[in-house]
């Protein structure tokens, strides 16, 4: 007896694939955005503005977590 997939199961694991790829491009975001700014050993207000703002986002998209 095989047991087909419910839509509801492609949906649920399509948003946490989505959810993932979405983590690991904030991560690599924020990681290129702190090489640049570090990168001319200046850190300036615009730097720091782009990291923090980068930061709130990836953090509020690490809520938006889906359900199981």
């Amino acid at each position: 007896m095989n047991k087909q997939a419910l839509p509801s199961d492609f949906l649920t694991a399509f948003k946490n694939n989505i959810w993932l790829l979405g983590t690991a491009f904030w991560l690599f975001g924020i990681t290129d955005r702190t090489i640049a700014s570090f990168s001319d050993s200046y850190l300036s207000a615009i730097d720091l503005t782009q990291l923090f703002t980068a930061s709130f986002f990836f953090v509020s998209w690490l809520y938006l977590k889906p359900e199981k």
